[in-house]
């Protein structure tokens, strides 16, 4: 019996050591069943978040998703238009957030893979009418595909401009602005990342409604073109204007011996523009603590850009002003104002650095002219600006 029994054991072990052989194969099976399927879902998945997103998201923003791709003749410069034709109008529905997050893009790789023609983008900061537009668009003729402009003027208010206008359509989605408010340092900043979201625009000149151009375009663009820096004002001022209006919160991102003052009417290279919009480190100081009579407008940007980028200042505006009459504004010039001699004066009438050499051409434009200057601006653009 023993040793039937110990036959009847033997018996079993093939079999066990069969059934043991036959599991791994299964289990083996039924995974590789579960990772198909895994897959095949996966894949589905992302196909349609793809698809979904892409439908979901702004035209701007669908050529990174991949999916707006041209047919398989298409050229690369056709695929890159997209990214590099500036937008059709100024105006679009991003609010200020989603602007100077989509402004601060900027390319790591500076050769630019197109045929690119630097810009000039001129942003014009206004309640209203631009009474002297009929100079400005003298000024512009015959240069197009080499300037940009852009208006901030009162949400309320909407040019009239027809569609052959350089003003047609180009007023950008504003915010109410107070003078020496930070109000007024937001419509720059909007103003520059609305500019900023052509990639063409190299140079960025802020100007007013009374602001005139004394040059022909092509020496102000040139002069421009050929600066190793931007033309922002900056200075320090020991009295009671300057850093008597310092706040001692400001520290330690501010400290007094590093407040400026300056013009609030500036030209920045696209560098500077990026620095200005993508700010966090200075804006709540300057909101929180620069307020009523310190006139943020006058300190913020010269403040954080000689922090941030002293050697990139040539730390003068381009922007001729006559505060020889004394008080809080310059003085506004008329009809009666406008002469030959005038305008040559205000052209070569002091010395300043270029490039670290002595230049007599130290402002391309000038203000304040009231609309009654218009008139005989026109008629001497043409023998003394160089233009018309």
């Amino acid at each position: 019996m023993q040793a039937r029994v110990a036959s009847m054991e033997d018996m079993k072990e093939p079999r066990q050591a069969a059934q043991g052989r036959l599991f791994p194969t299964g289990m083996l099976k039924l995974f590789l069943g579960f990772l198909l399927l895994g897959v095949g879902l996966s894949a589905a998945g992302m196909y349609m978040a793809r698809h979904t997103l892409a439908a979901a998201a702004p035209a701007l923003f669908r050529p990174c998703l991949g999916t707006s791709s041209p047919p398989a003749s298409s050229s690369d410069l056709e695929t890159l238009d997209r990214w590099t034709r500036p937008p059709a109008r100024a105006r679009h529905a991003m609010a200020d957030d989603e602007l100077l997050w989509r402004a601060s893009f900027a390319p790591r790789v500076r050769a630019y893979p197109f045929p690119r023609v630097p810009k000039l983008a001129f942003m014009f900061l206004t309640r209203g009418p631009l009474p002297l537009a009929p100079l400005w668009e003298r000024f512009f003729r015959g240069h197009e595909g080499r300037y940009s402009v852009y208006v901030h003027a009162l949400p309320s208010y909407r040019g009239n401009y027809t569609s052959d206008s350089v003003f047609y359509q180009r007023d950008v989605a504003s915010k109410v602005t107070e003078w020496g408010q930070m109000s007024m340092c937001d419509a720059e900043r909007r103003l520059l990342a609305n500019a900023l979201l052509d990639i063409s625009n190299e140079w960025f000149v802020l100007v007013s409604e009374s602001c005139i151009p004394i040059f022909d375009f092509n020496t102000t663009y040139e002069y421009f073109q050929n600066s190793s820096q931007s033309f922002v004002m900056v200075f320090d001022d020991p009295g009671p204007y300057g850093r008597g209006r310092y706040n001692y919160n400001m520290t330690p991102e501010v400290e007094l011996t590093q407040w400026r003052k300056g013009s609030q009417w500036f030209e920045v290279d696209r560098e500077l523009a990026i620095e200005i919009i993508r700010d966090t480190r200075y804006y709540p100081k300057f909101k929180e603590f620069c307020r009523p009579h310190c006139y943020v407008d006058e300190h913020y940007f010269p403040t954080m850009l000689m922090i941030e980028a002293p050697q990139s200042l040539a730390n003068r505006s381009i922007t001729w002003v006559d505060w020889s009459r004394g008080g809080a504004h310059p003085a506004t010039f008329g009809r009666r104002d406008i002469t030959e001699e005038f305008l040559k004066r205000v052209q070569t009438g002091r010395t300043c650095l270029y490039n670290n050499q002595n230049t007599t051409t130290c402002f391309l434009f000038a203000r304040k002219f009231a609309p009654s200057a218009l008139e005989p601006l026109l008629a001497l653009a043409p023998t003394v600006l160089g233009y018309g």
